[in-house]
């Protein structure tokens, strides 16, 4: 297994939970496997599918994330292809000839056109394992529902005998559960990495008006000088007027929106991932496909209507684990917009709840990143220090005792209450509910007399994103209480929360002004060279050239950092640096060797 990672990815050893995934997969045996964006999901199927006899059936949703996987995979001397109505039957009928040949380690094919292929050409290989990427889309509780996926169960009827691996960035435990049960996987091991993506700064700025937010945008892309980026808008228009905004700058910009065709869709997808321009302006239609390495940073210049699509859209950044910053720009019109957008949906329940906790974070004065982790049902124990809150932190006091009186009220209801019950049982209100369920009998009902409802809100609130309690939104939102609640409940641990300053908040919102952290610093030591960095990323970008293919595939921004940092000049030290594998060794070498010796020389 490490041979095969050296030789063909150029690691020497695994990320975490990376060689059980893959130890699983080559006992037959089923797997679900969460990674965030960047985490190293594709290693989980890739290096099985080297290892196994017969082809590996990838089925991915998008045409663009199969075309890059593909040419990534190439470019390590990977024998790969796809299968989608992107090629023309020539390329099809040749992919076929190869799979049945047995040439091709690793097939990519969409969720439609596997079902076509099902009962011909999949009969007619020999198939080492199906890996189901993007596997949150066959969820109904999933960001990106897509009905094609949830007929991905015929998979297991049809092979019984082969493993499947079904692995997504995102999903939360109910999405977890359906996708293990639409896929029919037998006994399926789930593998959750932690979610924590250290190196993506967290910031928010609220109540922004389009002048200020295009000051900032400048401001922020300044301090991005010449590094790639991405910018997620609500609309269409906007994208449209955003991007006109940075041209009239002398920014090199794209659109990117279901609106255009096809081409155009295309045109900028690839002037983008080949860096012609260095920003896309785009709906939630980009990225997905997107497995560009250098995307030094992501703006949402609206709202996003869940925490689901906001992590892994921000999950496009940073994706090398270098430095990435992230901004969220939060208005009260969005909020509205998306509201109404939530409520005339067929599934109005689950993305008005969702929408509610994209607003929570939005809002929040406590660590961004506990609350991102607390979602996706990972605790921490310490604040980032990388997030706007962090760096400018908001006066907190010790709220064990109000915590404790809320748990204590969700136990007695045998959990069997939302946050509006609640607030009221704590309150001591006699509702007509409370009175039926006899709730004004219990030891905590009006225990928190003292304390306006509101208050005790944004109590509650904070206790959730603490990861004090979960709300089971297949039962009702009930709320259930974590063993961390538990933990402060019974006195083992201390809350601390943040002391509510209304009319400090609205007064500090309405005369604000824009203010740009400064750029963190690139997580490599200061003996880099910047000339030759430089240096080494034009050769890059020629190399890439000639190929046809993005300059990110030759080589990563965080391989052309360890090159100018450590210089080496033998071919065999060259093959030592962390993700150059032998082939590319052998490709790439003699051209970066004669680079690095010139600048040694001179």
């Amino acid at each position: 297994m490490i041979q095969t990672l050296k030789s063909y990815f150029g690691y020497e050893s695994f990320r975490p939970l990376q060689k059980e995934i893959i130890e699983r997969v080559l006992q037959k045996k089923d797997c679900l496997v969460l990674m965030p964006t960047g985490g190293g999901k594709s290693i989980c199927y890739q290096l099985p599918a080297l290892l196994c006899n017969g082809t590996a059936v990838v089925v991915s949703p998008l045409i663009s994330l199969m075309k890059d996987q593909v040419e990534a995979l190439k470019a390590n001397g990977i024998e790969a292809g796809a299968l989608n109505s992107a090629n023309d039957e020539t390329e099809n009928a040749e992919v076929r000839r190869a799979c049945v040949a047995g040439r091709l380690k690793l097939l990519y094919i969409s969720p439609e056109r596997l079902l076509l292929e099902i009962d011909y050409l999949l009969k007619d290989i020999q198939i080492s394992l199906f890996a189901v990427d993007e596997a949150h889309c066959i969820s109904q509780w999933g960001h990106d529902f897509r009905p094609e996926y949830t007929q991905m169960g015929v998979l297991h009827q049809n092979f019984p005998q082969v493993p499947i691996i079904a692995l997504t960035a995102t999903a939360d435990k109910i999405t977890r559960e359906d996708i293990i049960r639409q896929l029919h996987l037998n006994e399926p091991q789930t593998f959750i990495s932690s979610f924590d993506r250290p190196n993506l700064s967290l910031a928010v700025k609220r109540g922004y008006q389009q002048k200020e937010k295009h000051k900032t945008i400048l401001d922020f892309i300044a301090n991005h000088h010449g590094e790639s980026g991405i910018i997620y808008c609500m609309s269409r228009n906007k994208t449209e007027s955003v991007a006109q905004m940075l041209q009239k700058h002398g920014i090199r910009c794209g659109v990117y929106h279901a609106g255009l065709s096809p081409q155009q869709r295309d045109a900028t997808q690839s002037d983008f991932i080949n860096d012609r321009i260095q920003v896309v302006c785009a709906t939630i239609a980009f990225g997905m496909g997107i497995d560009k390495s250098n995307v030094r940073w992501v703006i949402h210049y609206n709202l996003p209507k869940s925490i689901e699509s906001f992590y892994q859209e921000i999950g496009r950044a940073g994706r090398d684990g270098m430095t990435a910053d992230t901004l969220l720009f939060y208005s009260l019109a969005d909020l509205i917009l998306l509201t109404k957008f939530a409520v005339e949906s067929k599934q109005q329940s689950i993305n008005v709840e969702k929408l509610q906790r994209m607003q929570q974070y939005a809002e929040s004065d406590i660590c961004r990143r506990r609350i991102l982790l607390n979602y996706f049902s990972e605790t921490s124990d310490k604040d980032c220090g990388n997030c706007d809150v962090c760096k400018n932190p908001p006066q907190r006091f010790d709220g064990t005792v109000i915590v404790q009186k809320a748990l204590s009220a969700i136990v007695r209801t045998n959990q069997q209450i939302g946050v509006s019950m609640l607030v009221d049982i704590l309150r001591g209100t006699f509702s007509a509910e409370i009175v039926e369920k006899e709730f004004d009998k219990l030891k905590t009902f009006g225990a928190g007399r003292d304390i306006p409802a509101r208050d005790w809100q944004d109590y509650i609130l904070q206790m959730l994103q603490l990861g004090y309690f979960e709300i089971a939104y297949n039962e009702k939102n009930h709320l259930r209480i974590t063993e961390s609640g538990s933990n402060v409940l019974f006195g083992r641990t201390s809350a601390p929360l943040v002391t509510i300053v209304r009319i400090e908040k609205a007064t500090k919102q309405k005369g604000k002004k824009p203010v740009i952290e400064k750029e963190l610093p690139m997580a490599m030591p200061a003996t880099e060279n910047e000339s030759l960095f430089e240096a080494l990323r034009t050769l890059r970008k020629d190399l890439a050239s000639q190929e046809a293919i993005p300059a990110y595939i030759v080589l990563t921004d965080k391989v052309l950092h360890l090159l100018s940092i450590s210089r080496p000049t033998t071919i065999e030290a060259f093959g030592n640096i962390s993700g150059i594998g032998e082939y590319k060794k052998q490709k790439y070498g003699k051209d970066f060797i004669q680079v690095i010796k010139q600048f040694v020389d001179e």
